[in-house]
């Protein structure tokens, strides 16, 4: 089941809570920040021990801390690609981030999940473009498992809520 909510991503209840993180995963701004901020120095600490060993995260990859004070088990930080004008993978590399999320969360015996709109604030990635690559990779993973029984998108501004809204009401979503 797919659904599209307006709000904030640090207050649903799910089994794992989704971070556009960046490569440090220090923390950053926009939902990255929130979701450090809320979770407490538990997510931060685990990132550390995650950067110790491999460095950080690379474009396109996931990785899964625990979730600290948000209600949620996990906390799956993805990096999201910085939009350059389609010029440097930045499709194929947005759509990695969720299909390797959803991997991990697979892994992890994750049954719920929420995703914020990754790359669309800082990172520029046209909205609806984004929207689009975001539902046909989680639909593709339907398809392959049975695992996740609920992904959540969650949209902080409006403009992407009616952006979600729309592809999920319509029965002709061209994804391509």
């Amino acid at each position: 089941m797919i659904e599209v909510i307006k709000g904030d991503i640090t207050k649903i209840k799910v089994d794992a809570i989704v971070n556009a993180a960046n490569t440090s995963l220090l923390g950053g701004s926009g939902v990255d920040g929130a979701i450090h901020k809320a979770g407490g120095g538990a997510i931060l600490e685990d990132c550390k021990k995650i950067r110790s060993k491999q460095g950080g995260c690379k474009v396109g990859e996931a990785v899964i801390t625990t979730a600290g004070k948000l209600p949620a088990k996990f906390v799956i930080h993805t990096v999201g690609p910085v939009w350059n004008n389609g010029n440097n993978n930045e499709d194929m590399l947005l759509s990695l981030a969720y299909s390797n999320s959803l991997k991990l969360a697979a892994d992890h015996n994750v049954q719920t999940i929420s995703f914020p709109n990754i790359s669309t604030g800082i990172y520029r990635f046209p909205k609806y473009q984004a929207a689009k690559i975001a539902f046909k990779t989680v639909t593709d993973f339907q398809t392959t498992s049975d695992l996740i029984k609920q992904i959540i998108f969650v949209c902080f501004d409006i403009e992407n809520y009616n952006i979600y809204n729309e592809l999920l009401k319509s029965e002709n979503i061209d994804f391509k």
